[in-house]
């Protein structure tokens, strides 16, 4: 039950209107119309029918580049952004909302090596999830504590230190949206704009990625023409079992967004027979403990995961510099 009990009720049917006529008859939002939409909905003001409505309008006829843009105008506008400390490199934001099925998870993996070099590394996503592996488990196996607060997010990042989010205390209003998933059964466009917002004031680089090809070009085309250059840049690839982690079995394509100009940092490796020593089991205890092997060097990082660090680091440092 949402709170609109408490705010002043917002009246979508006439959005509702535009989006539910089928995924050939939907007409999309204009990009104001869709972030006073979203932000009604962030703010409890639309009733449960309407969001049920809204959601799976939303679902059937997917998400217009004009549309993603305003929700994720009145999302980024619903938390407050944390501040990246001084330093040689601007912040890397790594989203983590689906954990692994059959791979090992080595988003943490990630994280870690680029927090060696001295990155800003914040890391937001669930804590737990059903039947799949999270980051989550795999950094408390680790021994990292989370932050669920803004204050505690800016001590640990002055240190260094990764930083994992929980989306509940980094961005509550959007938790609770993407919560209704349990409710309804299927995703809504919250689970997109998880995956590319970006949580700080100043410049960062978001890593992100798609699971279904058509959000190839969907967020592409919002990267060079809606995203705001201010916010930073971003890098976009097939998530690793949806994790924004490169395939330590074979690279994927990752493609770099910088001031509307899109490059081609990383082309998608060929099949091969030859696989790098991975975890033998994709447990979160088996998990940790390999990492903490390739973390001290007891362990080769796969080549497709050393090259996204070397690529990280090099547009980190160079967003910093300015």
């Amino acid at each position: 039950m949402n709170n609109s009990s408490t705010h002043q009720s917002f009246a979508a049917a006439r959005f509702i209107k535009e989006i539910g006529r089928g995924k050939k008859g939907a007409r999309s939002l204009l990009r104001e119309d869709a972030c006073q939409l979203y932000g009604a909905m962030l703010d409890g003001r639309v009733s449960d029918l309407e969001m049920g409505g809204i959601m799976l309008a939303m679902r059937i006829k997917g998400e217009s580049v004009e549309e993603i843009a305003g929700f994720l105008d009145a999302a980024e506008a619903s938390f407050e952004k944390l501040s990246g400390p001084a330093g040689e490199y601007a912040p890397i934001v790594i989203p983590s909302y689906n954990g692994s099925r059959q791979m090992a998870n080595l988003t943490p993996l990630l994280a870690l090596l680029l927090a060696q070099q001295g990155v800003p590394v914040l890391i937001h996503g669930v804590v737990t999830d059903p039947g799949r592996v999270t980051t989550a488990e795999i950094l408390h196996i680790l021994g990292f504590t989370f932050s669920r607060t803004i204050q505690e997010a800016a001590a640990h990042l002055a240190q260094r230190e990764p930083v994992f989010m929980p989306i509940e205390s980094l961005a509550p209003r959007m938790a609770h949206l993407l919560a209704m998933r349990r409710m309804l059964g299927v995703r809504n466009s919250t689970h997109t704009l998880v995956k590319i917002m970006q949580p700080f004031a100043g410049p960062a680089l978001r890593l992100t990625s798609y699971t279904h090809p058509e959000y190839l070009e969907m967020l592409s085309t919002y990267f060079t023409t809606a995203a705001p250059p201010a916010r930073g840049d971003a890098f976009l690839m097939r998530g690793t079992e949806g994790e924004t982690v490169a395939n330590a079995r074979r690279a994927q394509q990752i493609e770099w967004f910088h001031e509307g100009e899109r490059t081609t940092l990383v082309q998608k490796q060929a099949p091969t027979d030859e696989l790098p020593p991975l975890p033998l089991k994709n447990d979160a205890v088996t998990t940790a403990a390999w990492i903490q092997a390739a973390l001290r060097g007891e362990q080769p990082v796969p080549a497709p995961i050393a090259e996204q660090v070397e690529h990280c680091l090099f547009v980190s440092r160079r967003l910093q510099a300015g």
